[in-house]
């Protein structure tokens, strides 16, 4: 399709040439493009989603020497990253419960797209907690929340055989994380995964259990 364009513009302009030269001027100076208008117009006026960030400019009331100390947390994330959220959602629940500096080293063999955008937004997190939020030791940080959105999905021709065509859609997604101060759980997700012994505990109090239908 754009190849057809230009070659086109090509042959007005060589059968115009003959003619008047204003109007080739008027042809050159046209403003004739065949990309989709992605990023000029769309990422200068939206830089995405913005309640995520305001976590951090929360004031908590001083706590009694009593209390257990509140521990430090930075919330941060990359919008509009060129990249499927349904993709990015894998990335992003790797990490969960992990220390920063076994996050980082983990992302490091993973072979997807999403997993450079997910270790540079984790090492922006943590300058920012050291820097802004008074985290102590850059170290002493685990990932308490990573998850991904989707964000602005753009559609496009892509051309077919026998002059058909059809729709291919480029989708962008935003991911969000939130760093702790401290030592992550031992197990992230509650309740902790049953042990071999203890599921067959599990199945065996079901089996005894059983009842025949209709019965004393």
């Amino acid at each position: 399709m754009a190849a057809n364009l230009w070659q086109g513009l090509r042959r007005l302009c060589i059968s115009e040439a003959s003619g008047s030269s204003g109007s080739v001027q008027r042809l050159l100076r046209a403003n004739l493009h065949t990309t989709s208008a992605l990023a000029k117009n769309w990422n200068g006026h939206n830089t995405g989603p913005q309640r995520w960030l305001q976590y951090n400019k929360v004031i908590y009331q001083p706590q009694t020497p009593t209390e257990e100390p509140r521990p430090a947390y930075v919330c941060h994330q990359k919008t509009n990253i060129k990249y499927s959220p349904k993709k990015m959602w894998y990335v992003a629940a790797f990490v969960r419960g992990m220390s920063v500096d076994e996050a980082l080293k983990q992302l490091s063999f993973v072979d997807k797209k999403g997993a450079s955008y997910v270790k540079e937004a984790i090492l922006e997190a943590i300058e920012m907690a050291v820097k802004r939020h008074n985290v102590e030791f850059r170290t002493n940080l685990w990932v308490a929340e990573s998850f991904c959105g989707k964000g602005r999905v753009f559609k496009g021709i892509r051309r077919h055989a026998r002059g058909r065509s059809g729709e291919v859609e480029y989708k962008h997604c935003h991911y969000f994380v939130r760093l702790e101060e401290g030592s992550p759980p031992e197990h992230y997700y509650q309740p902790a995964p049953q042990t071999g012994e203890q599921q067959l505990e599990e199945w065996l109090a079901a089996m005894r259990r059983r009842k025949v239908t209709s019965s004393l």
